[in-house]
């Protein structure tokens, strides 16, 4: 399948030419198939209020299958997910930098929280469905509006004590660097007086990003999911970083910091 990428990314190897690939669709589309066959089912059993009172461990019932049907949906895709450090307890708003649409799966799978997204996806097969079940906050991109009412819901679910996700960046990337950290969402943080957690995530082996994961410049959702469905077995690495202090009036520093430490982290030049 085509698709264009920008220089810095590298020349990409085309499907055809991937021995592999048919039989890695031979194996993961079953099981693709199966799990969104009994996602349906399984979203009505596990996101309700119910699931949500009845404790697994530390965790409820409703967090505990999110966290299995996320991690389930990275691996059939062909990653092994690798995490390093630790997400912070109770109500925390994680900074991420955008690389993929596995992005929320990926940190699902590791700690379930209501995440600001795209309206888009709300469109997405079984995605979207689920992502709204899952809680999540859908934002109008370019409409002053919605992003207000958007930052009154992650406050109060700030408040609530419960953790939101976010991509600062304002939408998904290449994965070769890391755009500005748009700062207003930061004041969520400091309205709700809860900690910052930047997150780092990468796609790909030895450290280093594959750039076959993140979207080609005119490539569709299902374009994409279709082409890293055959791909090869990667790492889906996700870094839970230092916290960033709360700075009171200064959230374009906060903004700043917490993109300083994933650039860091990923080894991009800024």
């Amino acid at each position: 399948m085509a698709h264009s990428m920008n220089d810095s990314a590298g020349t990409l190897q085309s499907p055809s030419a991937d021995r592999w690939r048919p039989l890695r669709y031979a194996i993961r589309t079953p099981l693709l198939v199966l799990l969104a066959l009994i996602s349906a089912p399984l979203a009505v059993l596990a996101l309700n209020p119910v699931a949500a009172s009845i404790r697994i461990g530390d965790t409820s019932l409703e967090k505990f299958m999110i966290r299995w049907w996320s991690g389930t949906l990275v691996r059939i895709f062909g990653f092994r997910i690798r995490r390093f450090g630790e997400p912070l307890p109770g109500a925390v708003l994680y900074v991420a930098n955008h690389v993929s649409w596995l992005d929320i799966q990926l940190m699902h799978s590791q700690r379930p929280v209501s995440f600001v997204a795209k309206s888009e996806i709300a469109g997405w097969p079984f995605l979207g469905w689920l992502a709204s079940r899952a809680g999540t906050i859908f934002h109008r991109r370019g409409s002053t509006d919605s992003l207000a009412v958007v930052m009154a819901r992650v406050v109060d679910t700030l408040k609530s004590g419960d953790g939101v996700g976010v991509f600062p960046e304002g939408g998904s990337g290449h994965g070769d660097k890391v755009g500005t950290f748009h700062a207003r969402i930061f004041q969520t943080a400091l309205d709700a007086n809860v900690p910052v957690q930047p997150v780092a995530l990468r796609y790909g082996r030895d450290g280093r990003q594959d750039p076959a994961v993140p979207f080609g410049r005119t490539e569709s959702f299902f374009g994409n999911l279709v082409r890293v469905l055959g791909g090869p077995s990667l790492d889906a690495e996700v870094h839970f970083l230092e916290p960033v202090p709360p700075t009171p009036d200064a959230r374009r520093r906060m903004a700043e910091e917490s993109r300083a430490r994933i650039v860091k982290t990923l080894g991009y030049g800024d």
